[in-house]
């Protein structure tokens, strides 16, 4: 039963896809910041400014930190379901996942869009 609750999709196959799919996100992500560092070598602080004072880049922020939670989530609820084998310890250690995501993705937005 905690299994099922704690699981993104509930369904393996729909978890390994949402995984691939955040990864690409990232790649795309991560690609498209070192493209911008090394087109503005040496990156100064207002081009960084610059960067990231624009809706459009603040968003897809956004998105490739929602990609990176769906696929630690991914990650860390097989890894925890796989290996933690008593479930008051799974479960507490589920539950401080789950707190420290919502804590980061906070943390972020505020960063990105205070």
């Amino acid at each position: 039963m905690l299994n099922q609750i704690t699981s993104l999709s509930r369904n393996g196959l729909k978890d390994w896809y949402l995984q691939r799919v955040s990864a690409y996100v990232l790649l795309l992500y991560v690609i498209f910041l070192i493209s911008y560092i090394v087109g503005h070598h040496p990156i100064s602080f207002a081009a960084w400014y610059a960067l990231f004072h624009h809706t459009v880049i603040k968003a897809v922020t956004v998105l490739a930190l929602l990609s990176l939670i769906a696929h630690a989530w991914v990650g860390i609820w097989t890894v925890l379901t796989d290996y933690v084998t008593c479930k008051c310890g799974r479960l507490t250690l589920i539950t401080l996942m789950i707190m420290a995501f919502v804590v980061y993705f906070v943390w972020a937005i505020e960063i990105l869009w205070g």
